[in-house]
């Protein structure tokens, strides 16, 4: 029988469920109280604010990328090792959304945060620099570790921004679902073709192919209704 989760633990998973879904801005500590059915003193006996509830998940999010960073131990990667890279990376991606689509917001409101983010930030840029250097290693991409570095600052451009794309191009958070995400991780993905050696091209275009997920009419949804020159029925009384 699996143990109880404890009530700061409780407390993270709903402020998680709830800065994913209805946005990080728009929940305050009593929300999440309310949520959880407790009262606002037993919330700020574990969290005094909101900053810190918010600056533990990105503690959470931080270990779980470690994890995806770290290379297998005296073995050489593999293609199989870049489809685990990338769906591991999709699910971290999708269960701490919230952080990347009011960053900005987010490291304003926290300057700690801030810091600890720019530190993260760079932590990061070596290790995809170290992964892509070790799949050229391992004769599967041919690039030089220029290219790597430039590739990898590509892939980090893509990744920070994904999520403020699809929020400002698809209109409401809640539009958003985790096939989204997985054209994030396609869209990464393609940035590497150049650089694959003939013999796993067509792998990894069924690689490519296995992620691809059409956009349709990013202008679709609210934005239909909305009064224009070619709709004056639109237009409000």
């Amino acid at each position: 029988m699996a143990a109880k989760p404890s009530t700061r633990d409780r407390i993270l998973q709903a402020s998680l469920d709830l800065f994913n879904t209805q946005g990080e801005r728009n929940i305050t500590t009593n929300h999440i109280a309310s949520h959880l059915g407790m009262s606002p003193g037993n919330l700020y006996y574990h969290f005094r604010n909101k900053p810190m509830i918010v600056a533990e998940l990105f503690n959470e999010f931080e270990r779980k990328m470690e994890v995806f960073f770290t290379l297998p131990e005296a073995a050489s990667v593999t293609l199989e090792d870049k489809a685990r890279y990338l769906e591991s990376l999709l699910e971290l991606l999708w269960q701490f959304r919230f952080l990347h689509q009011g960053l900005e917001y987010l490291l304003e409101a926290d300057p700690a945060l801030a810091v600890r983010y720019r530190q993260f930030a760079q932590l990061s840029l070596r290790s995809t620099q170290s992964i892509y250097q070790a799949f050229a290693d391992a004769g599967i991409l041919r690039l030089s570790p220029q290219q790597a570095e430039a590739l990898s600052i590509n892939v980090w451009i893509v990744l920070s921004s994904w999520m403020q794309f699809l929020t400002t191009t698809r209109g409401i958070q809640s539009d958003l679902d985790e096939q989204l995400m997985r054209r994030g991780i396609y869209q990464i993905l393609v940035l590497e073709e150049g650089y694959v050696v003939p013999a796993y091209q067509e792998a990894v275009r069924s690689l490519c192919d296995s992620l691809y997920v059409p956009l349709g009419d990013i202008s679709d949804g609210d934005d239909a209704a909305a009064p224009t020159a070619t709709n004056p029925a639109a237009a409000p009384e």
